[in-house]
């Protein structure tokens, strides 16, 4: 999750992980028993959902649609994934054979839906790839019928405001925060590639989900859990700093 500011071409959003060999790097990532998204971030997720049974759900950045299979064996009533890359939603679909799930290829600023279509908005580690944060929420809060929750997660901001010339390829042991006020687009080496970020502070996104109208429910930074490291060694490695950043808020 480093930066780099070379001046290799620029990918947007999903369509970064068009690039095949990044791509891969991500399959590969994704298989790693002991991937953040995978120990840490996505426990915390699951748990802030509760219960899904019956819901109309909506997967903003669904990538390969991992979670949309989870829901679907919860309950869902259906699952609705939506991502801007050819090769996420080319995996998805082929995932996912259920009738009541559904994905289509679509960046995340461009889509748009019914008022009151859905119960419940998700977004895991996407929405760090959108400009305006305060758009997608007022659409989300449109989309959501009354009592309908958001839950979504990004990177930290304590990541992404990372300083640029500390960025390597090996695993990490410093990180130094360096304009963290300083909002925008942040450029990072991140599986072998340059992509484009948007760094915002915690209390940018809390406010904009309050801007949207939404009543914020609860803010998660996802700790690591000892049980489920096997490597005492990258355990303590990720009690260092707060690698995401998770937030659950109802309409």
């Amino acid at each position: 999750m480093d930066r780099d500011s070379s001046a290799e071409p620029e990918r947007r959003g999903g369509a970064f992980y068009d690039d095949p060999g990044v791509f891969e790097r991500y399959r590969s990532h994704r298989r790693w028993a002991e991937n953040p998204n995978v120990v840490m971030e996505e426990p915390a997720v699951i748990e802030e959902f509760g219960s899904v049974s019956g819901l109309r759900v909506l997967d903003l950045g669904c990538g390969d649609a991992s979670t949309g299979r989870l829901l679907l064996e919860a309950g869902v009533a259906s699952y609705l994934g939506v991502d801007g890359s050819e090769r996420m939603v080319d995996a998805a679909g082929a995932a996912l054979t259920d009738p009541r799930a559904q994905v289509v290829r679509c960046d995340i600023e461009e889509f748009d839906a019914s008022a009151a279509s859905f119960d419940l908005v998700l977004s895991r580690m996407a929405l760090h790839y959108v400009a305006d944060i305060s758009v997608v929420f007022d659409r989300c809060h449109a989309w959501l019928a009354p009592g309908g929750r958001i839950v979504f997660s990004v990177v930290h901001p304590v990541v992404s405001s990372n300083d640029p010339r500390a960025s390597t390829d090996q695993p990490r042991e410093d990180w130094v925060v360096d304009n963290y006020f300083l909002t925008g687009p942040r450029y990072q080496l991140w599986l072998g590639a340059q992509s484009r970020w948007y760094h915002r502070t915690t209390e940018d996104y809390v406010r904009a989900l309050q801007g949207a109208g939404f009543s914020l429910r609860n803010l998660r930074e996802c700790p690591p859990d000892r049980a489920r490291f096997e490597n005492e060694t990258e355990f303590r490695r990720r009690q260092r700093i707060p690698l995401v950043l998770l937030l659950s808020a109802g309409r």
